[in-house]
């Protein structure tokens, strides 16, 4: 069961290291989640945050999380 703490999270924790550190997760590219379903999700929350991003993204649902996205530049 997804949390409504995870669909926030997702729209606004950002990826801490790698290829894409600094870009928001449900921004990673399908390619890169998908990548790691063979290399191995990292453990703890990022890796969960990470799988579910991946579902999001296979089902075409990425903008359901653009009202919880934070503003920044006001």
């Amino acid at each position: 069961m997804i949390k409504k703490e995870d669909l926030v999270a997702l729209a606004n924790i950002k990826m801490p290291y790698g290829k894409y550190a600094g870009k928001v997760i449900i921004d990673l590219p399908e390619e890169y989640l998908l990548w790691f379903t063979n290399k191995g999700f990292p453990s703890g929350n990022l890796g969960t945050l990470m799988q579910i991003a991946l579902e999001i993204k296979i089902n075409g649902q990425e903008a359901v999380l653009d009202p919880l996205r934070k503003e920044f530049s006001r």
